[in-house]
């Protein structure tokens, strides 16, 4: 290996942890909101809503639309092949572990939902804002933990990848009911022909990236035209992919993937897209006014409130009930600090945010999506570091 293949190796490596992806997501925001809010406000948003790509099949898209729909689906297409090695031979692999990130997903997206929509009651705009707390930032929410809780047990960030990837799963399906306009049958089949051919290509072993590329963007193009949010096309593709490695074989097509894409995902995708999605126009009226209008205080309430309520709560009362375990080596505190780090909306909650809101009530709620998840990571951080000394200071007396 030469010199610089060994620098980009490694540089590589570097990008794969959680810690940098979240740091460089932070950047990326801070810079989104600092350019935003300078006298060069104007070009930030006249190069996020340029628009570029071609009129046929819904292609010519702002900036801003390729972000959120064309770079998000790598990072949901890594996240789903995570999940899939987790499901079929990691800690999720027993039907009762599997069962508790799923139920507590379902209670961090029907709480904050019925807070939302009691907060916000008669207000216009909250038919369809009530869905902006119901998602999970799985990014950000990964980069705070591994920041904070290096002596957590492994299972906890097992956890905290599932119920994301579950929630913003959910998120996805309430887009795709509350905010298709049309439903194009035809696409939509050509989607499922291309997964389908997709599962038979893994089933039979093929390896060329010759057919898997050009399948991978004709699968993103047609759920895109159908109507549907595109990322969606990620996450199947990922979960499609075979994790057990054949007799002979290094390593399963789903790590190979993982290892040469995350990269990518953490240092290209999720931060372009939090460049042009978090530039939003920041004041103290902005600010007074999260707080004093009902629908961003219904959007702030219910991430940082309904989450933790939902989470929590739903994961507790199926441990009781005995349809779920919880995962090794975690206690009711330590599913409290992580059920805190689901109020971190961010990505998704600014995507529904985008789709359900027009004009000043979007960018209120986008402000209360940004507090909100500023104040959930806070939070979240401070208990997982507390959790974290627990975890450590019990190991040393074990």
């Amino acid at each position: 290996m030469t010199r610089t293949h060994r620098v980009i190796h490694e540089f590589a490596r570097y990008l794969r942890t959680e810690t940098t992806g979240g740091v460089v997501l932070l950047v990326a925001t801070a810079v989104a909101l600092v350019w935003a809010n300078s006298p060069l406000g104007d070009a930030y948003r006249t190069i996020r809503d340029f628009e570029i790509g071609p009129d046929l099949l819904h292609l010519n898209l702002s900036v801003g639309d390729w972000a959120k729909d064309g770079l998000l689906a790598l990072f949901f297409f890594v996240a789903g092949l995570e999940l899939k090695r987790e499901l079929v031979i990691g800690e999720l692999s027993r039907l009762r572990q599997a069962a508790l990130p799923v139920i507590a997903a379902i209670g961090g997206m029907v709480v904050p939902a019925l807070v939302a929509l009691a907060i916000g009651w008669g207000q216009p705009g909250i038919d369809r804002a009530w869905a902006i707390p119901v998602a999970t930032d799985i990014a950000f929410a990964l980069g705070v933990l591994a920041l904070t809780a290096s002596n957590l047990p492994s299972s906890a960030r097992v956890f905290l990848l599932s119920l994301a990837v579950v929630d913003d799963l959910g998120a996805i399906i309430v887009i795709a009911v509350l905010f298709t306009a049309s439903f194009d049958l035809v696409a939509a089949g050509v989607a499922l022909l291309a997964l389908a051919l997709y599962a038979w290509l893994q089933h039979k072993r093929v390896r060329s990236p010759w057919l898997y590329v050009p399948l991978a963007l004709i699968t993103w193009v047609a759920v895109h035209s159908a109507g549907i949010h595109a990322t969606i096309a990620g996450v199947a593709l990922g979960l499609l992919t075979r994790v057990r490695p054949d007799e002979g074989e290094e390593e399963a097509p789903a790590l190979r993937l993982e290892h040469r894409l995350q990269p990518w995902s953490a240092a290209v995708a999720v931060p372009l897209f939090a460049l042009f999605a978090a530039g939003i126009e920041i004041n103290a009226d902005s600010l007074t006014a999260v707080f004093t209008t009902a629908l961003p205080l219904a959007v702030l309430i219910g991430l940082v409130g309904g989450k933790i309520v939902g989470i929590v709560g739903a994961s507790v009362l199926a441990v009781k009930l005995k349809v779920a375990e919880r995962p090794r080596g975690l206690g009711r505190r330590d599913l409290a600090a992580l059920g805190m780090l689901g109020g971190v909306g961010f990505t998704v909650s600014l995507l529904i945010a985008d789709l359900a809101l027009d004009g000043e009530a979007s960018e209120l709620a986008k402000a209360a999506v940004l507090l909100a998840s500023a104040i959930a990571s806070l939070v979240a951080a401070g208990l997982l570091l507390r959790r974290s000394k627990a975890h450590a200071k019990a190991d040393a007396d074990a």
